[in-house]
């Protein structure tokens, strides 16, 4: 099995401004995206359909694995790696920034033999994927976890859903830091808590804090 690991270098990650500047931003990504390879590398490699990580993307970046610069936009870019026939191999697609991924998780996104394998994100998106039906594509625009629903089904394919925390917990926004310090067990934990981040809890909620 091929995984394809979509990374945007560039300006990565704008809504965390409000608690890092760009520097930071660019750092951390970085820290993400080593975590899903690290994840993936994790993997039985003594399964027949072991994980074959590349990068996706849209600049060069020195990284563990094999790098693809493609710099048009995600939908167009992750479409060009799918399968085309029946003899290429299944591909996944498994975003960069899942902080939270283990191998444990990873595995049951490769379980299924459906054609169509979606792990959905919060507010509609689609974290991670496996393709095996060349008529397949993608549709990053909008609330992509449905379109591809409807785009696999529209192909006669009835998709199987993962439903899993680790790869539903996708890293966009401030709160979603207090996921990674309480739930991370890679490097973006311990870049967060290197550069001050910790817990705050007040009135019963969670939230984070900066020394």
């Amino acid at each position: 099995m091929r995984v394809v690991v979509p990374f945007a270098p560039e300006r990565p990650k704008t809504r965390l401004a409000p608690v890092l500047d760009e520097a930071e931003r660019a750092a951390f990504a970085r820290t993400m995206l080593d975590d899903v390879l690290d994840a993936l590398s994790a993997l039985d490699r003594e399964r027949s359909d072991s994980p074959d990580p590349l990068v996706l993307s849209t600049a060069p970046v020195d990284c563990d694995a094999p790098v693809t610069v493609d710099d048009r936009s995600l939908t167009a870019a992750v479409n060009a790696q799918l399968p085309d026939s029946d003899d290429d191999p299944p591909t996944a697609v498994v975003m960069a920034d899942l902080a939270l991924a283990t191998p444990d998780a990873l595995d049951r996104l490769f379980a299924p033999e459906e054609d169509v394998v979606l792990a959905p994100g919060r507010g509609g998106g689609t974290n991670a994927l496996v393709a095996r039906d060349p008529d397949f594509r993608v549709d990053y625009h909008g609330a992509s976890f449905r379109d591809h629903r409807d785009i696999a089904g529209e192909a006669g394919i009835d998709p199987a859903v993962v439903d899993s925390f680790r790869l539903t917990t996708d890293v966009d926004e401030p709160a979603d830091l207090v996921e990674v310090l309480l739930h991370g067990e890679g490097t973006a934990r311990a870049w967060l808590e290197d550069a001050g981040f910790s817990l705050a809890v007040a009135d019963g909620r969670v939230d984070v804090e900066r020394n």
